[in-house]
């Protein structure tokens, strides 16, 4: 079973992994504007995400072989590789096991390290999402309000909702594993783990995901890495600050 994929543009290949609960069109702006500067990219979906299949079967290591598959399918070899949280700790350990596919890598706003479960009242308000009596995005995003108060963290949520069927919503992520398994999602990469290629941190100033105890982290498993700040942005710092983010990104891969 294959990714999905929305690929734009022709050049050096230039892969993306969206974050947790996401998918790759969270990533379609910023990928048509890469794609303009001379680079094929990937818009992934991870299992469980997106258009990609579903899987009982959820972690780290199955996504970095996810991608791995991926890369053999389509024959890329010295990819960018850009990870946006959950995709972020994907493209660490890929990068780790796999640093002859690896030519540059881009993580946006996640560390290494363990991060407790925090995703308790989202989860639960997907999981209200009755869709025998909710018929539109409106009354979904009204039952919604009442578990996530964030504006636009329920906005990010609903790009999940599609019709099914005629009249028919649902949404596209694998709620019921993604539930069972959402430990997973903060697990600690291996501390054995190195990469050894240039690398680049972007940290929105902020979110607390990456703190100056963070840093320490990072420089052992990642040595040559950079760590940079988006400012005025948050963890969604590349739909908060998208002009400078895409500034970073350019500089950086050059």
């Amino acid at each position: 079973m294959g990714l999905y994929s929305n690929i734009i543009g022709q050049g050096h290949p230039f892969v993306i992994l969206h974050g947790f609960l996401g998918m790759s069109d969270n990533w379609k702006t910023l990928g048509k504007q890469f794609a303009k500067n001379g680079f094929q990219v990937h818009l992934v979906d991870q299992r469980n995400h997106g258009r990609s299949f579903h899987d009982a079967e959820f972690n780290y290591d199955l996504l970095a072989e996810d991608l791995m598959h991926y890369c053999e399918t389509y024959q890329l070899k010295k990819i960018i590789l850009l990870g946006h949280s959950m995709g972020g700790k994907t493209a660490m350990l890929f990068a780790a096991l796999y640093p002859e596919l690896v030519s540059k890598l881009i993580i946006a706003d996640i560390s290494p390290r363990f991060y407790p479960i925090h995703h308790d009242a989202i989860l639960k308000g997907l999981n209200a999402l009755d869709f025998n009596s909710i018929d539109s995005r409106g009354k979904a995003d009204e039952v919604l309000s009442h578990y996530v108060s964030e504006f636009g963290t329920r906005q990010f949520l609903l790009k999940n909702l599609f019709w099914k069927e005629k009249g028919h919503l649902a949404l596209r992520v694998n709620l019921d594993v993604l539930t069972e398994h959402v430990e997973e999602i903060g697990e600690a990469l291996p501390k054995h783990l190195r990469y050894d290629g240039d690398t680049i941190f972007l940290r929105g100033d902020t979110s607390e995901y990456i703190g100056i105890e963070d840093e320490r982290i990072i420089h052992n498993q990642f040595p040559k890495a950079e760590i940079k700040n988006i400012t005025n942005a948050g963890h969604w710092l590349h739909a908060e600050n998208p002009a400078e983010f895409f500034k970073e990104v350019m500089q950086f891969i050059g």
